[in-house]
């Protein structure tokens, strides 16, 4: 039972990085194409505390609360620690790099500071707030000017 649960930690972990990293390339993407739940803003303050507490820990030094929740069922379950079924190996190696914590750092930060800057230049809107003028103009606009629209 304690690899499953270490294998759910694994994929909760895996949802949490895909979610900061999804954020990260449809924010801009969305802006660009006007898409307007990219600028809901619950979604984008939620994107920057889980961006925010990933930049912080690599600063700090800590490990990831769910890495070693991770490598205690793993233990406790008699394994060395990363030990796993296949599909929680698959997610591992797509989680999981061998480079030094610096590497890391360095990475998290510079997406933390490029989540909280798109915050700014993609700003948020509260639901039902009426669209920017840049919103506005880019609806006029067509999506396909090759198409005579």
């Amino acid at each position: 039972m304690t690899p499953l649960l270490a294998d759910i930690v694994l994929l909760l972990h895996a949802g949490y990085a895909a979610f900061v990293i999804v954020g990260l390339l449809a924010v801009p993407l969305g802006g660009w194409l006007n898409w307007r739940w990219v600028r809901a803003r619950s979604l984008r303050v939620v994107h920057v505390l889980c961006t925010a507490i990933v930049a912080v820990e690599a600063l700090i030094g800590m490990i990831c609360p769910l890495t070693w929740l991770e490598h205690v069922l793993l233990v406790a379950s008699g394994s060395a620690g990363y030990e796993r079924s296949f599909i929680g190996q698959l997610v591992y190696q797509l989680l999981y790099y061998d480079a030094p914590a610096w590497m890391f750092t360095l990475a998290y930060t510079v997406v933390a500071v490029t989540v909280a800057l798109l915050y700014h230049y993609v700003p948020p809107v509260a639901q039902g707030e009426p669209p920017t003028a840049l919103e506005r103009l880019r609806a006029r606009l067509p999506l396909n000017p090759g198409k005579g629209t």
